[in-house]
């Protein structure tokens, strides 16, 4: 249920709202000038209306407003001279629901209705029939009353967009860090398995070359290792990001490609230039692009051999990775998740990346990563 300050419910808020006014009204009416027996208990009927359809301000204002223009508009036909505090609320309601025309248009419908009616239910000269109607509606109250209900609207709009943005921001930084974590997978849990997978699949296909029974341990390896494979690629295609910030850089990629060499693949690595303060990001995204391409050669390239270059130049940092698989000179390579990812680190640096098949077989990844020096 919608609620008030203070936890108070926001219906019965209007209703007490509504009884006060009503009380407010009739009681100063009654306490003034007021008709005869018969006008009179018309009058004080209109008087309590008004009052009371107050409690429908949330849920009908325009609906409101008119009911409570219109009994204004008879009380004071009748004989009363009673300010609209009814209809001043509804102005309010009206104009912090966001109808500001309509509320304009009523208001000064009724400024215009008011005196007419004077003129034609009152005796006496025109100034004293505007007079009474000033008594019943005055514009500075109108004026004041508009402008209340306008500054409580704009301050709940603020509100509220204050509220959406916390939210965004809380659901945007809930997204980053949940694809920071899912990039981080990729990158190192993926390698990781598909090394196991690997191991696994040649060994079962050398006992079985033997003609040695393949033990059960070591077939449930090798489909584990597939079967996670399949999964864990299916749920990152989903969560694939390009901002990380993975701890390793080019100081572990000799262990990266020493151990890529240990689980089977001849890899070797070649550092050529001097090498200066490359900024942090560069090395990161360096040893990103080698851990990929060496993982994928692993899982994909069927090659016996991997070579691993890294140039320091001026101005930029230039990588180099190929292997002497089976690619054929013009297949086009697939944009998988890996690669996907390179070329979006790449981009991001203001680099470039270029990974296609050789014409000698084999396939081979080149990228360039700008590098500013320190003066």
């Amino acid at each position: 249920m919608d609620t008030g300050r203070f936890r108070v419910p926001a219906g019965a808020m209007d209703w007490a709202t509504a009884v006060g006014v009503a009380a407010l009204l009739l009681g100063t009416g009654l306490s003034g000038q007021h008709p005869a027996a018969g006008r009179e208990l018309f009058g004080a009927a209109l008087l309590v209306a008004g009052g009371l359809a107050l409690a429908a301000r949330r849920r009908a204002p325009i609906a409101v407003l008119v009911v409570t223009g219109l009994c204004a508009v008879g009380y004071e036909a009748v004989g009363f001279e009673v300010l609209a505090v009814s209809y001043l609320v509804a102005v309010y309601g009206a104009v912090r629901a966001g109808h500001r025309a309509l509320t304009v248009v009523t208001s000064v419908s009724v400024l215009v209705v008011l005196p007419l009616t004077a003129l034609v239910f009152r005796d006496g000269p025109a100034r004293e029939a505007f007079a009474q109607a000033r008594n019943v509606l005055e514009i500075a109250w109108l004026i004041a009353a508009f402008a209340a209900g306008e500054a409580v609207r704009q301050a709940e709009q603020r509100a509220d967009e204050a509220e959406r943005t916390r939210e965004e921001v809380a659901r945007r930084r809930a997204d980053e860090e949940r694809l920071h974590i899912a990039r981080e997978l990729h990158d190192s849990l993926t390698h990781q398995i598909s090394i196991i997978k690997v191991q696994s699949e040649v060994a079962v296909h050398v006992a079985r070359r033997r003609g040695e029974q393949v033990p059960g341990p070591l077939l449930a390896i090798r489909a584990a290792g597939r079967e996670a494979m399949r999964e864990l690629r299916a749920t990152l295609e989903a969560l694939r990001d390009d901002d990380t910030t993975p701890p390793c850089g080019l100081d572990h990629i000799p262990e990266l490609v020493e151990r890529v060499s240990r689980a089977g693949l001849e890899a070797t690595l070649t550092i050529e230039g001097q090498r200066g303060d490359v900024p942090a990001a560069v090395g990161r995204t360096a040893y990103r692009i080698v851990q990929e391409a060496l993982t994928n050669i692993t899982r994909h390239a069927d090659a016996a051999t991997a070579s691993v270059r890294i140039v320091h130049r001026v101005g930029s940092l230039d990588i180099q990775v190929d292997d002497d698989g089976k690619a054929a000179p013009a297949a086009v390579a697939e944009p998988g998740l890996g690669l996907l990812g390179m070329r979006e680190r790449v981009t991001a640096l203001g680099g470039r990346l270029s990974a296609q098949p050789t014409d000698e077989g084999g396939f081979t990844v080149r990228a360039e990563l700008p590098v500013e020096r320190e003066s």
